[in-house]
């Protein structure tokens, strides 16, 4: 996101903090690309039925966002995470919805790999949050970061700074968090 945008994007959040609801109508067009690219790398993954588009999750998010209780905005940062939350939320709705209405079967498979590594094995979108759940348990800040690094699409620099930790810590934290969900959700681990 350019300099000049991300200005403009904690500008909006504190107005919109501030009970201004025309920051918000002006705030939409100008996360709604970064949103819509975060939402376009994860359906990717995707198989070709799947039933949400990424225009439709960026769309409910935004939603669950603008329509929820009023948040104290801190940053740009802060509002792609609580993105991030919004868009993992939905996407284990909808998980849950089409195992119901398939009685158990075709949920999408997902994978945890990302630019460092695409050797990662797929695994349901359901079996990914129940794992997290657990990681969560364990280590509050580990899951969010997979949180806000999977379904948010934040660079390890962006989670680092939602988190308020250092770049290192982070990175350091997702390599044990990505091995970690990797025995927890490896088939034979049952």
């Amino acid at each position: 996101m350019h300099p000049a945008a991300a200005s403009d994007v904690t500008r909006l959040l504190h107005a919109w903090s501030g009970g201004d609801r025309a920051a918000l109508d002006q705030l939409f067009p100008v996360v709604y690309r970064e949103l819509h690219r975060h939402a376009e790398r994860f359906m990717r993954g995707q198989s070709s039925d799947h039933t949400l588009q990424a225009t439709a999750l960026v769309h409910e998010a935004y939603l669950k966002l603008a329509g929820g209780d009023a948040v104290d905005w801190k940053s740009r940062a802060h509002f792609y995470g609580v993105a991030a939350k919004a868009m993992r939320s939905i996407l284990v709705d909808h998980a849950r919805a089409q195992r119901a209405a398939k009685r158990g079967g075709g949920v999408a498979a997902v994978t945890l790999a990302d630019a460092e590594d695409s050797s990662a094995q797929p695994v349901e979108v359901l079996d990914l949050d129940e794992a997290l759940q657990k990681l969560a348990e364990l280590d509050p800040r580990k899951s969010r970061l997979v949180e806000l690094r999977w379904f948010g699409g934040l660079s390890i620099e962006e989670a680092a700074e939602v988190l308020d930790v250092s770049t290192a810590t982070a990175k350091r934290e997702w390599r044990t968090a990505r091995a970690w969900l990797r025995r927890e959700l490896e088939p034979d681990s049952g």
